[in-house]
């Protein structure tokens, strides 16, 4: 069984009390390897080294040179996609043509922010006779990033890449559920030549390694992908030492099919925006509106597509995998359960392959409608395949329901009416809006990020640079 270490100041080391946390294949269910338990120790000294590392070459290296070291980890980040797939769908189960996007989307983030690191430029501010007036933009410092079990290689590219382009030193903490790419990350990282501490990475559980992170008095800024309820956590750790954050906590979002769809181009994509790593993530469409004249005609066609579903091991690359645990599992079954209870009309459910193994951790693609707004389904992040239909009659009950939850974080809209694709995105309550369409194949350079419970800040594109930056102002006086 393979055991994986800590990555800190630059070397491999081992929990000091010796601790580790099963590893466990969310296909099988099978425990495959262990992971080293950080506690507050290991947290402290991977701050340390951070700190450090910008006292060193790290912290004097020019913007260029830097942005060529990046390119450099892009490259190799490149050349070993299929490796990182491949660690990426075992470790989360999803099916492995899904992983070989995520691998590809990781290289292409730090192409991009490679690029970027001598274009963030200040400004120059008009002021008083006898005055300049300037902005620049700096690091933060230390980053603690936080990130999630659901897209490792994927938030390691849109966190990591753009505080790493704005020269901060990271320590990184993934999930422990899923952090094996993670891992192999840090050490094509080093190959690519970051200076030891410009990159830690701890493992361990998020009660113990994550809280500690959050509540160290001497990181500048978090990054935290998860749960509102975590996030609530985090936020108030972090406050207490006045350290920013960027957060990133889910969402219940919303398409809105009207009666002038192209159903040709819509349907696919409806279904494919819940099955995506098996509707275990925050931007999933996990609510399809639809105008009541379609209704029918809709919600039979997409139930004859989700009859069709298979759920598998990543490997044999189905329509969808497992889910990341047996605890994830259990939470979704409930969420059906309760749908039963309460006489949710079942309109069609997919299947789990013949050769899933009894053990792993696979729920049925299901689809219900129509859906009450006020339901629990209709409410919660179910975090699962389970897509739920609402029938809405007139452009304002649309956006009234689409709105009409604690989160906001994407939305769908499809319609050909151009005044309308204009009048009702500017109205929906979200971070991003996609017309006639879901989903921007990654969107490495567009702004990502939510309002209400679906967090605050942003990442992606140039907008994840300023977050990792503060602004100083300097005022020169020349006469």
């Amino acid at each position: 069984m393979s055991a994986f270490k800590h990555l800190i100041g630059g070397s491999w080391q081992a929990s000091a009390d010796g601790r580790t946390l099963p590893v466990f294949d969310p296909a099988t269910g099978e425990t495959y390897a262990e992971i080293a338990a950080a506690g507050p120790g290991e947290v402290d000294a991977a701050v340390a080294a951070a700190r450090a590392a910008l006292d060193g070459p790290w912290g004097r290296m020019a913007p260029v040179d830097r942005g060529r070291m990046l390119m450099k980890l892009s490259t190799l980040l490149d050349a070993h996609r299929e490796e990182l797939a491949q660690i990426e769908s075992r470790d989360t189960g999803k099916p492995i043509t899904q992983a070989r996007s995520d691998a590809a989307f990781v290289a292409r983030y730090f192409e991009f922010y490679a690029g970027c690191c001598d274009k963030i430029h200040g400004e120059t501010l008009p002021a008083q006779p006898g005055f300049l007036a300037l902005t620049l933009r700096e690091p933060h410092g230390v980053t603690a990033h936080i990130i999630p079990w659901n897209y490792p290689l994927q938030m390691i590219g849109r966190t990591i890449g753009a505080a790493l382009a704005m020269g901060n030193a990271c320590v990184l903490k993934p999930a422990e559920e899923a952090c094996l790419s993670a891992l192999r990350f840090g050490e094509l990282a080093l190959e690519a030549g970051l200076s030891p501490g410009v990159l830690n990475i701890i493992t361990g559980t998020g009660a113990e390694a994550g809280a500690a992170l959050s509540a160290h008095p001497d990181i500048d800024h978090l990054s935290f992908t998860g749960s509102p309820q975590t996030g609530a956590a985090i936020q108030a750790a972090t406050g207490k030492n006045n350290v920013g954050c960027t957060m990133e906590l889910g969402g219940k979002s919303a398409q809105v099919v009207f009666a002038d769809a192209d159903l040709d181009l819509a349907l696919p994509t409806l279904v494919g925006a819940i099955l995506q790593n098996g509707g275990q993530t925050c931007s999933a469409g996990s609510r399809v509106l639809i105008e009541r004249s379609i209704f029918d005609k809709v919600s039979a066609l997409l139930a004859q597509r989700f009859k069709t579903l298979v759920a598998g091991p990543g490997a044999t690359d189905r329509d969808l995998g497992p889910l990341i645990s047996l605890r994830q599992k259990g939470r979704v079954e409930r969420f059906l359960d309760i749908a039963k209870a309460d006489g949710i009309p079942l309109l069609g459910q997919g299947a789990i392959a013949e050769d899933a193994p009894g053990d792993g951790y696979y729920v049925r693609p299901t689809l219900y409608g129509p859906v009450p707004p006020d339901h629990t389904l209709a409410q919660d992040e179910v975090f699962g395949p389970v897509l739920c239909l609402f029938a809405f009659d007139s452009e304002e009950e649309a956006i009234r329901i689409a709105n009409g939850t604690e989160y906001g974080l994407v939305a769908g809209l499809w319609t050909r009416d151009g005044a309308r694709q204009l009048r009702v995105a500017k109205k929906l309550k979200c971070g991003q809006v996609f017309v006639n369409g879901y989903g921007a194949g990654g969107g490495v350079e567009l702004p990502f990020g939510g309002v209400k419970k679906s967090g605050y800040g942003r990442e992606k594109g140039f907008e994840a640079l300023y977050g990792f930056s503060s602004l100083k102002t300097i005022l020169i006086r020349h006469d």
